[in-house]
């Protein structure tokens, strides 16, 4: 599904916590069928009806209460718009985020990244396996261990975690039922052998993701 504004990104990333993406993209189109799709638009609906909208996202009463703290936080703090989270100091941002109830790192880093533009690499269960099985990091690794891993080894620049996350994910998703998510070209890595270097960013020329409009 082609995200169109950055309000309907972050929608989305709270959407899709926990569901298969296609449920998320279902939940979202209907949001913009109904022209929802505006945090004061959002913000005035009632959460009984919020959450029989985005039903199919599954547990649907306790995504509409965090869909509707990210609203109430985002026209409070920002006016409803992302120009201020694009200019404002991220690891404050990102703090501050965290205290919207119901929101967890994952959700808070795909708001920053997706939404908002800002250098944050989205380090979910997919991404975390197959950095294990490479060795780069531990099995035991969580969440904020693997991101500030992948942070602190490549350039600072969100396309770039953009599209190595999404190549991650591509891999997991294709040779994880088969290899344990063990991709057939790592041969010799060793998880036990203790993390390795990162892959060096070699400057190859990308062409960013369009920015959503606020």
């Amino acid at each position: 599904m082609l995200v169109r504004t950055a309000y309907e990104a972050a929608v989305g990333a709270v959407l899709t916590r926990d569901t298969a993406w296609l449920n998320a993209a279902r939940a979202v189109a209907v949001l913009r069928a109904r022209r929802l799709l505006r945090p004061d638009r959002l913000a005035a609906l009632p959460e009984a009806e919020l959450a029989a909208i985005i039903r199919v996202a599954g547990t649907p009463r306790i995504k509409a209460r965090r869909l509707r703290a990210f609203t109430r936080w985002l026209l409070d703090r920002f006016g409803g718009r992302f120009d201020g989270m694009r200019r404002a100091p991220l690891p404050a941002l990102r703090r501050e985020m965290l205290a919207i109830p119901g929101l967890g790192p994952e959700t808070v880093d795909a708001i920053l990244l997706y939404a908002a533009g800002r250098p944050v690499f989205v380090a979910d269960a997919h991404v975390r396996k197959v950095l294990a099985r490479q060795g780069f990091v531990s099995l035991e690794a969580g969440y904020e261990e693997t991101r500030r891993f992948v942070e602190a080894h490549l350039p600072s620049d969100p396309a770039l975690f953009n599209e190595f996350r999404a190549l991650l994910v591509a891999q997991a998703d294709h040779h994880g039922r088969t290899l344990g998510c063990r991709p057939r070209f790592d041969l010799t890595a060793s998880p036990a052998a203790g993390p390795r270097s990162a892959p060096r960013h070699r400057g190859r020329r990308r062409r960013a993701p369009a920015r959503p409009s606020p």
